[in-house]
């Protein structure tokens, strides 16, 4: 009993939760065994227990806010085909989408994580399990936008652009031709001083993550597998294999550099707002350039809430915050710090991951895990330092169980937070100006989903539970702004939620054109098609449409500010 006791007491120490509350406010003694296995995983490398988390770092304030009141679209940027995609949209299709998007009134567009999966043959659908966080997906690249590919890729082209009518979006297909196509278009490629000058500006990490892909090409896609010379950044077989693939990782720096300058069209056009993932994929790249900060035999996830009744294993890995610290936090910095390049705002996906994330260990499930805490306050102050060097705002996304202390501090440093209608209600008046409203997310039903019973009926064919209660509250909620699910009444709950009391409104594609299927379905991997639904109509009929264009009057409603 006294060996458990100092086992509790030097979990505390480490910033292991020994117990917590779970949605429902019930208490759970976390698992003996996990415990154990944290202050081992802890102990490593000769570490004793700190007696407190204290933040060694200057703090600069609040993150940067918003310049105005404003509405958006928030845009699953793969799923809008237009008559010049290769299968999916890409940052041709954002260039175009906010030009129009602004000339309709919108101020921003938030679009979904456009992070780079593994180089490989299947190409991982979900935009939030990359392998780096700091660079882009070439799957995302207009090959039309791309110099001297016309000339190139024509007879690839044609074949590309018969995807654009398949039932789901296929990346595989789409990454092999388009990765053909730019091998391609590199054999001629003559240099250009603005490549070069991009090339310096990334440094260290863009070779890094660049000499990854390249070697992933060659040795597979799990890099614990590979041979123990190159296992690792500092091995020493690094420098040897950098010059024998020196090509390759030239021509990958190129795309990369393709892709930053697409992207930095696409902000011209319009705001954007950029997206942090959560997590990585342990087989990618900022897992191999990063190993040593990660907390090895424990995955990321969360503990069962009201629609979740199992929990969830995102099978992530963990950054050890002990080892993030020693490491003077680089990998976060670097993760900030590329995904607002060129961008005005930034969402943090699960935003309670900066004060304490869910931890569950190697093949066990969510009941088996806890928390683990975080230098919070190292962590916004650093935020907010790049808030304040790119003058961009940040949101959190703070939907689920959420600590009080959480959303206090939160509001302390400036970062908006969510407010959604189906939880929220439809008192949008009284959401508070420090927030971020919407109807509804990617992981949630869409509106017309929900109120014609057919995100419901889908989860049961499925053998997903259905949450009664809280699907007939979402339901409830909708009652007071809408008629049955029509055109109309997904107008009047636009104009509802362009009243609200928040500095940003945003509206989704989904909703304004009645569709019923949700992005992502939680939960799920072969039983639903997540990630990977086009929308109903190509980009040409949407800047058209009546309806949409019905829900960009209304979001413009309440004195928010246009372009």
């Amino acid at each position: 009993m006294t060996e458990n006791l100092d086992l509790l007491a030097e979990a505390e120490a480490w910033g292991i939760a020994t117990s917590y509350y779970d949605w429902a406010g019930g208490l759970v003694h976390a698992p003996i065994e996990t415990v154990e296995g944290l202050v081992t995983t802890f102990r490593r490398n000769g570490r004793t227990a700190p007696d407190t988390i204290v933040s060694g770092l200057r703090d600069p304030g609040r993150c940067a806010p918003p310049a105005k009141r404003a509405w958006g679209w928030a845009l699953q940027l793969y799923s809008l085909r237009s008559q010049d995609t290769w299968g999916m949209g890409d940052l041709g299709c954002l260039s175009q989408f906010g030009r129009w998007a602004k000339d309709e009134g919108a101020g921003f567009v938030m679009v979904n994580p456009l992070l780079a999966a593994l180089p490989t043959e299947r190409q991982e659908p979900s935009p939030y399990y990359p392998s780096s966080r700091c660079f882009l997906s070439p799957l995302y690249l207009s090959m039309k936008g791309v110099p001297g590919a016309e000339d190139v890729v024509a007879p690839i082209a044609d074949v590309a652009s018969a995807l654009n009518s398949t039932k789901l979006i296929e990346r595989d297909r789409i990454f092999a031709l388009k990765m053909k196509a730019l091998a391609a278009i590199w054999q001629s490629f003559d240099g250009d001083r603005r490549f070069e000058a991009f090339r310096a500006q990334r440094g260290e990490l863009l070779e890094n993550y660049c000499l990854f892909a390249a070697m992933t090409e060659v040795h597979g896609s799990s890099w614990p597998e590979w041979p123990e010379d190159i296992r690792h950044p500092s091995a020493v077989g690094i420098e040897r294999t950098r010059a024998e693939l020196s090509e390759r990782v030239s021509f990958h720096a190129w795309v990369q550099w393709l892709l930053d300058e697409q992207l930095e069209d696409a902000a011209k056009q319009i705001d954007l707002v950029q997206d942090v993932a959560v997590g990585v994929d342990p087989r990618g790249a900022d897992a191999w350039m990063w190993q040593d900060s990660f907390l090895p035999g424990f995955t990321v996830g969360a503990p069962r809430d009201e629609f979740n009744a199992a929990g969830q294993n995102w099978a992530q890995p963990v950054f050890d915050p002990w080892a993030l610290r020693s490491n003077d936090y680089a990998p976060f910095i670097q993760t900030i710090r590329s995904t607002l390049r060129h961008a005005t705002g930034l969402r943090i996906d699960h935003v309670m991951g900066l004060f304490r994330i869910f931890v569950i260990p190697h093949g066990a499930d969510p009941s088996q895990g806890t928390y683990i805490r975080y230098p919070h306050a190292d962590l916004l102050a650093l935020l907010a330092t790049e808030s304040q060097r790119a003058g961009a705002f940040v949101i959190g996304e703070d939907l689920g169980t959420v600590q009080k202390q959480v959303r206090e501090e939160l509001h302390r440093r400036g970062i908006l937070t969510y407010r959604l209608m189906f939880f929220d209600g439809s008192e949008t008046k009284d959401y508070p100006e420090q927030s971020f409203a919407a109807v509804t997310t990617h992981d949630l039903p869409t509106i017309a989903g929900l109120l014609s019973g057919a995100d419901a009926e889908e989860k049961r064919r499925i053998g997903i539970e259905v949450n009664l209660e809280g699907t007939e509250r979402m339901r409830s909620s909708m009652n007071d702004c809408v008629p049955p699910a029509t055109a109309d009444g997904i107008v009047a709950i636009h104009e509802r939620l362009s009243g609200a009391g928040s500095v940003l409104v945003s509206a989704t594609l989904e909703d304004a054109l009645g569709v019923e299927q949700r992005p992502n379905m939680p939960g799920t991997t072969d039983e639903w098609p997540n990630w990977r639904i086009p929308l109903p109509v190509p980009l040409e009929q949407i800047a058209r449409s009546e309806r949409v264009h019905d829900v960009a009057r209304a979001m413009g409603g309440a004195g928010r500010d246009g372009p």
